[in-house]
């Protein structure tokens, strides 16, 4: 059940954004997810895949600590960032996610301009510099500005789906991040508005890390640079118990992955 990192020589030559140690993640007695190892290389992609229930999300919010928002959620095991960890007490999580972003499942712009969803984070971060020229790189670095230049004062609300989530990367991407997380990003958009986010990721990673998860195995195969398969067993208490079963190259999951359980589910047999 407990799963070893992968070592291969590429992953030793890579610089890590994250080590994953032993990461266990309970909500009161229930426990989520146990013994993760990851690495996680710098200005990659990675996805995690798996069923309903088996951990994918819980183990991404470890990443900027979003479950410390949850009263019943403990987390056990060790995480770094650029080598310094960030389970401890003194670490401090509003810092953590300035530099760990994250974009949601739904679009959530702010109830504000598009101008305003974008200068939003940057104001509370005592952002010193040209406002106008932020607006402008964040939305050109979520392909966006050619689609809203001419109505920044509109209501992020009035976009559709995909400019919306295309926002909420910009909005993130404006406070000037390492990292972005994205939980199933694009789950709730379109096909084309699907692409557009799918091909925004290959633009971003020559400048962030990105970790993904997704329920689409098409997609992880499309835009990862390396797959995390997720799995989960019953619990006694009649609950789920998720754990990393393979890490390895998309292209391997993909086409020539080591464990049967995901071998099965990449083909379709389950999940």
């Amino acid at each position: 059940m407990v799963s070893v990192p992968n070592t291969t020589s590429s992953a030793v030559m890579t610089k890590n954004a994250f080590q994953v140690e032993k990461v266990s993640v309970s909500y009161g007695s229930n426990l989520a997810v146990k013994d993760v190892y990851l690495d996680i290389p710098e200005h990659q992609v990675v996805a995690f895949i798996g069923p309903s229930g088996c951990g994918k999300s819980t183990i991404l919010r470890c990443f900027n600590r979003m479950n410390d928002l949850i009263p019943s959620a403990r987390v056990e095991g060790n995480i770094t960032f650029n080598g310094e960890s960030i389970t401890g007490k003194k670490v401090d999580p509003v810092e953590l996610r300035r530099r760990v972003g994250m974009v949601f499942q739904k679009p959530n712009p702010f109830p504000k301009s598009i101008y305003d969803n974008i200068t939003f984070g940057a104001r509370i971060n005592g952002y010193q510099g040209n406002m106008d020229e932020l607006v402008e790189k964040s939305l050109r670095g979520a392909a966006l500005w050619d689609e809203v230049k001419d109505k920044l004062k509109d209501s992020g609300l009035g976009l559709s789906g995909g400019q919306q989530q295309r926002l909420c990367i910009a909005r993130a991407i404006a406070i000037e991040p390492e990292v972005i997380l994205m939980d199933e990003p694009c789950s709730a958009l379109d096909p084309i508005s699907t692409l557009k986010v799918e091909e925004l990721m290959h633009e971003l990673k020559d400048r962030y890390t990105i970790i993904i998860v997704t329920h689409n195995m098409q997609q992880a195969s499309r835009v990862s640079d390396r797959t995390a398969f997720f799995n989960a067993i019953e619990t006694d208490q009649g609950g789920k118990m998720g754990y990393l079963v393979e890490y390895d190259k998309t292209q391997n999951i993909f086409s020539n992955p080591k464990e049967e359980y995901t071998r099965d589910y990449v083909s379709g047999r389950f999940g």
